[in-house]
Order: C-alpha cells, then structure tokens, then sequence
C-alpha cells in the first residue's frame, strides 16, 4: 500500500489530509505530528505542481485536493486563488520539493512526535 492509513478510515483520511493540505497553503507551515507530516507533503507537492501549470484543468484537479476558504482576510482572497496566483509562479524554476518537514519535540499528553511541514 502506498500510503499511511493514520488510523482512520479512507473518508476521514482524505478530509484530514485536505484540511491540512489548505492550511499549509493559506498559513505557509503547520505543525503537526511527524507520521501526518510525512504523508501530507506528497499531498502539498502535487497542490504546487498542478498550480505550476496554471490551466483551467490543473484548477479543477487542485479544486478537489483542497477546501476553498479564505486565505487573507483583508483581501477575500480564496486559498485556491493564493495558490496559482502566488505559489505557483513562486516555485516555477523549482523541479520538486516545495515542502520541508522539520522534526521537533515530542507532544507533551502522548508523547508522540511532533514536526512542522513547512513551504521552502
């Protein structure tokens, strides 16, 4: 299997993952636990790829990978607008990698390990 089931069942892995997804791309990192931010970049990679090639279609596909909220507040821009208007052309000399994952303490009721996924 290619992916991490997280313990959770495939709807709410793929609601998870697109609300992390949607806030790493209106905040610009996240923190989170290590096994989450591992899994969630190839999610973000593929969000940055497809804002690349900035066609209706790559909209459309991004459009299901992430929610539409607001992303600025005093703009009213939209997290889909921020991401092919801004991240896109951003990352337009760039052949991969657009997220680093750093790993840091561990979550004090658990103990399980934390890390920031963050835009590089």
């Amino acid at each position: 299997m290619w992916n991490r089931k997280l313990g959770r069942t495939a709807d709410h892995r793929k609601a998870l993952l697109r609300n992390m997804a949607t806030s790493v791309i209106v905040h610009g990192k996240i923190e989170t636990t290590e096994k989450k931010a591992m899994e969630l970049r190839s999610v973000v990679d593929e969000l940055i790829t497809l804002a690349k090639r900035g066609d209706l279609h790559a909209r459309r596909q991004a459009a299901r990978l992430m929610f539409n909220v607001v992303a600025d507040e005093k703009t009213g821009q939209l997290a889909l607008q921020k991401l092919f208007d801004e991240i896109g052309p951003k990352y337009q000399s760039r052949q991969g990698g657009y997220t680093r994952v750093l790993k840091t303490n561990q979550r004090r009721g658990d103990a399980a390990p934390m890390a920031i996924i963050e835009l590089v």
